[in-house]
């Protein structure tokens, strides 16, 4: 905690429009005015966005992404320590949430200096609510790995998530991941596919998530993407081990392992592969 006679600076994490430059915040023209400092994921991005909104930002504005968090973090920190505001913001949305931000936030709470937020535009909460799919609880997962097979073994350890699952995906991976989550998930499971939210061509389309991993392979898709899963239905979901003993069983009684696998994969709500793979393993004990 601050102590008494501390200069009353403080960190904002500001959240900037997803889309629409029409849902930036009335603090978040001020913030950016009247700032001593903004940190900006991308300078260039948010001069634009400030020509947009017709503000003239009124601090210094440096760079803040990936590459540069940690030793800007410590520059940033000097200024609140000091008595000064900085404003946080990424291209869009709220900073933290798979964008940078975290670091910051963890070392100024560590050095008991005062953090804020404008709350603002979300892509993670308007795709869930547009989705059609239960809110009452829910998880974010980011962007699911860009390799195949840690991709894969990604989903199947969601397949049994009873909470609806909000993923973001870049166009060119949409249809391999879609693909990748009927195979994890199941062909049936509910999804969406929200495109340019709050933007001119935004689009949501809902429906199973093999007839969404169809559509996605049929053409090109564009724009900025968040793909929302139900989470499985019904009663909890079977262990692992307990799927293989019921695969065993099947197989033992004359059943062709393949298609024991496939069957109580899908009732399972694992991997086909996953679930093959430790059927062998326990076979072979």
């Amino acid at each position: 905690m601050s102590t008494p006679g501390t200069p009353a600076g403080r960190l904002v994490l500001a959240a900037t429009p997803i889309g629409d430059v029409e849902d930036a915040s009335p603090r978040l023209r001020r913030l950016l005015e009247e700032s001593d400092v903004v940190a900006a994921e991308d300078t260039r991005r948010l001069r634009a966005l400030a020509a947009r909104m017709g503000v003239t930002v009124g601090g210094r504005v440096v760079s803040y992404q990936e590459h540069n968090e940690a030793a800007r973090a410590r520059e940033l920190l000097e200024v609140v320590a000091q008595g000064g505001t900085v404003v946080v913001v990424t291209d869009a949305g709220m900073p933290s949430v798979s964008d940078p931000g975290f670091r910051v936030v963890a070392a100024a709470v560590e050095a008991g200096l005062r953090v804020t937020a404008a709350p603002g535009p979300s892509a993670v909460l308007t795709a869930l609510a547009l989705s059609g799919l239960p809110t009452d609880r829910f998880c974010f997962e980011g962007f699911p790995p860009r390799k195949a097979g840690e991709r894969s073994r990604a989903l199947a350890a969601l397949a049994t998530e009873r909470r609806t699952m909000v993923f973001f995906e870049a166009p060119h991976r949409l249809a391999e991941t879609l693909a990748a989550m009927a195979e994890a998930f199941g062909d049936d499971r509910p999804a969406a596919v929200c495109r340019e939210l709050t933007k001119t061509y935004e689009e949501v389309l809902r429906g199973p998530v093999a007839e969404l991993a169809a559509w996605a392979a049929d053409g090109e898709v564009r724009g900025e993407i968040a793909v929302v899963v139900a989470g499985v239905a019904g009663p909890a979901a079977t262990s692992m081990a307990d799927l293989v003993v019921e695969v065993l069983a099947r197989a033992d009684g004359g059943e062709r392992l393949k298609d024991a696998v496939a069957d109580v994969a899908v009732a399972g709500q694992v991997a086909k592969r996953d679930l093959y793979a430790a059927a062998l393993a326990a076979r072979s004990r």
